[in-house]
């Protein structure tokens, strides 16, 4: 059976490059590639796709997730590919991780989805009605809570400090 999975974040965005569900999503793709999934980040856009595309790169070397952006890098993508309304590319991926504001219709040709339910209540109305599109559509739905986001700078920090 097809599974989405909204993780409901419990606090508004800290202030910095990336907003609480975009910080997460790029540390359940790093989770999701170290057990041996193919995973698709569906942004919402171009401009947040090239930035997650950064934040990736940023990570230390021991926490580095092969990605890229629809379009660019191998022939059949690197593990983790990043994509945008009208840019996607056609390597089969065992994730999809959405940051995409209403329900993609490509969701449907995924097993395993994650979603998120931000803080803020216009965007959770959003994610209630993407809820309600995944199970319309045959998804089996969880809700699970936010849980810790250490990035490896964070870590690197904690060891040398």
């Amino acid at each position: 059976m097809k599974q989405a999975t909204f993780f409901l974040l419990d606090a508004p965005d800290a202030s910095g490059e990336l907003s609480s569900h975009e910080a997460l999503a790029c540390v359940v793709a790093a989770e999701r590639y170290r057990m041996g999934k193919r995973v698709l980040l569906a942004c919402e856009d171009q401009k947040q796709a090239e930035r997650l595309d950064e934040a990736l790169w940023q990570r230390e070397p021991g926490h580095f997730v092969p990605h890229n952006l629809a379009g660019e890098g191998p022939r059949f993508g690197a593990p983790v590919e990043l994509c945008w309304p009208g840019k996607r590319g056609n390597a089969p991926r065992d994730l999809l991780i959405s940051l995409m504001p209403e329900f993609a219709d490509f969701a449907t040709a995924f097993h395993e989805v994650v979603d998120f339910v931000p803080y803020e209540d216009s965007l959770k109305q959003l994610a209630r009605e993407r809820y309600k599109a995944y199970r319309s559509v045959g998804f089996s739905l969880t809700t699970a809570p936010t849980p810790s986001v250490t990035t490896s700078t964070d870590e690197n920090t904690k060891r040398n400090g």
